[in-house]
């Protein structure tokens, strides 16, 4: 169907395309064989007054006056072959008037003429007529073609003799080379004598008459004396033919008409395929408009039935809007209370830690006041005995017991005080000293040994002051209740780095260590290995949630050599005052 629609457009284009690439293929070939047939009369007129000149020679005379003189032989043939070489004729011979050869060129081949007779050619009876003689044929001595050129040598007013020169045409083929068009040669008789194709050479293009016939068994022309047909069909060449008048030919150049065609067809096929296109976006227009006007339609439809959906879904969002504020209302008084409980749990935390080292600190504090009350009773006794030097010395003891406990109620003072939420620089080592002071009469009842490795350059750290104490008095206590499982030596090592932006605190025992299921739960609020009367389990809980909120981590592992091992990460903090230390944490 497609074809049949293409089919009355394409043919005007099919016609239009046969003229054109017919014309310029025309245009090409009758160039060339302009050129053709201008080199082939250029090669001929090179030699066609050759035997006129040579034939007034004195050499040449000489042996047609004399035929039997060897001396007289021999120069005109060296003659003869010198002359051939310079000029590139294939052969010249000296005829006498009967046709005999008497000299020629290649006298010493083995194809001589000499001693031939060609009487029966027709350019010697031409030549002894006393006109230039012209003929084409194949050599009967030589088996090869040529064009032969015969002149009459005269004796003043008598001809003696006839001199002859042959051309060799065959290069002429050759030059024409490998392509589609082919050269088609013919002489008067129309038979092919050169052509491109060497299985058309020496066939008849149009029949022979029998006096043609007669003529070519006469003089043998062509190595047959019967040239077969040669049959091209017409409709598969276009040919161009141009004559040559002075010798009787026509030269022909055939081209084969599948080179238009395969344009033609090139052409068609594009313009078919041009036409296609053209159809197939028209079509595609014409259905693109189509379905623009159905989608307008479909989306007029559409529109109307969204605005319906659009006024019942408004009516619903508003309603589910006022819903949504309320709950987003409780949910952030539900945050803010769980802020505040958040706040209580680390308060209850720290308080409970309080409470588990009440004992120990009560007796750091009735130590001092005891020997306060001995050393003011004396003193008084030795002011009485006027004795005021041993009095200065009771005082003096007093008032560094006094400093003792100050520092003590100092340290549990900003332990126990809540601490403020914005971040700020804290130095790492006076809060480690004041955990480190609150613990120290529990670690020296346990013979612990402590081993620190801290910098002596002070490490700031962003962080909370209160809350990092309360980490790290955790911290530690956790470490020393993991020691109670372990009998001595018992240790405990404090070290610190700083590296990549960050503080690491490294807090390690030689205590049994975390087991798997400790490892994993450690974090979760009120796991506790430690039995009800040790602990609520939200120490380590509440150490996790307070580095986060500083900005740290904390990591939870095993020393390879046995124990615990706490990392504290913290952020590095720019230098801030330093805290002074009331007391020696390793005393």
């Amino acid at each position: 169907m497609l074809a049949v629609c293409l089919a009355p457009l394409l043919w005007p284009l099919q016609h239009l395309a046969e003229r054109y690439y017919q014309d310029e293929l025309a245009g090409q070939n009758r160039q060339t064989l302009d050129l053709y047939v201008a080199n082939l009369l250029g090669t001929l007129h090179r030699y066609e007054t050759l035997p006129q000149i040579l034939g007034d020679l004195p050499a040449l005379r000489a042996v047609l006056a004399d035929p039997l003189r060897l001396e007289t032989l021999t120069n005109a043939n060296r003659l003869l072959k010198d002359i051939a070489t310079q000029t590139g004729a294939e052969v010249m011979y000296l005829m006498d008037a009967n046709g005999n050869t008497l000299a020629a060129s290649n006298w010493d081949k083995r194809d001589s003429f000499v001693g031939r007779n060609f009487a029966f050619r027709p350019y010697f009876s031409e030549a002894i007529a006393g006109h230039l003689g012209r003929f084409f044929g194949q050599g009967t001595t030589s088996a090869k073609r040529g064009y032969f050129f015969a002149a009459a040598v005269r004796d003043r007013d008598k001809v003696i003799g006839a001199l002859v020169v042959k051309v060799d045409l065959d290069h002429t083929e050759t030059l024409w080379g490998k392509t589609p068009e082919q050269l088609l040669l013919t002489d008067h008789n129309g038979v092919v004598i050169l052509t491109s194709r060497p299985d058309w050479r020496f066939r008849a293009t149009r029949p022979l008459s029998d006096a043609e016939r007669a003529a070519i068994v006469a003089i043998q022309p062509y190595p047959t004396q019967s040239p077969k047909p040669l049959s091209l069909d017409p409709k598969a060449w276009l040919t161009q033919t141009q004559a040559i008048e002075e010798t009787g030919w026509q030269v022909s150049i055939l081209a084969p008409r599948t080179l238009i065609d395969r344009s033609v067809r090139t052409v068609v096929a594009i313009g078919g395929a041009t036409l296609l296109v053209l159809m197939l976006l028209l079509g595609l227009i014409m259905q693109r408009r189509r379905h623009y006007m159905d989608r307008i339609d479909f989306e007029a439809h559409g529109r109307q039935e969204l605005e319906k959906r659009v006024i019942e879904r408004t009516a619903d969002l508003e309603g589910l809007n006022s819903r949504l504020k309320s709950e987003v209302l409780e949910r952030e008084q539900a945050q803010q209370e769980l802020v505040r409980a958040q706040d209580e749990l680390v308060q209850a935390g720290k308080l409970s830690v309080l409470g588990t080292m009440s004992a120990s600190i009560s007796h750091e504090l009735n130590q001092p006041l005891a020997a306060i009350r001995s050393y003011a009773e004396n003193a008084e006794i030795l002011l009485d005995h006027q004795r005021t030097d041993d009095a200065r010395s009771n005082l003096k003891l007093i008032s560094e017991l006094t400093g003792r406990m100050a520092s003590i109620i100092a340290h549990l003072r900003a332990f126990a005080r809540r601490d403020r939420h914005a971040p700020e620089s804290v130095a790492l080592q006076p809060a480690l000293d004041d955990a480190l002071a609150l613990l120290a009469k529990r670690r020296r009842a346990m013979a612990v040994e402590l081993v620190r490795d801290l910098p002596e350059a002070t490490l700031w750290v962003q962080a909370g002051e209160t809350r990092l104490r309360q980490v790290l008095g955790n911290l530690l206590a956790n470490a020393l209740d993991a020691l109670t499982e372990k009998a001595n030596p018992r240790k405990l090592w404090l070290s610190a780095e700083q590296r990549d932006g960050n503080v690491y605190l490294y807090i390690r025992d030689n205590g049994p260590g975390f087991t798997s299921q400790a490892m994993a739960r450690a974090r979760e609020p009120f796991f506790t290995t430690k039995t009800r009367t040790q602990g609520l389990g939200l120490g380590l809980a509440i150490c996790d949630t307070l580095m986060r909120a500083l900005g740290g981590e904390l990591l939870l592992g095993n020393h390879p050599e046995g124990g615990a091992l706490l990392t504290l990460q913290l952020r590095i903090a720019k230098p801030g005052a330093t805290l002074p230390t009331s007391e020696d944490p390793s005393a």
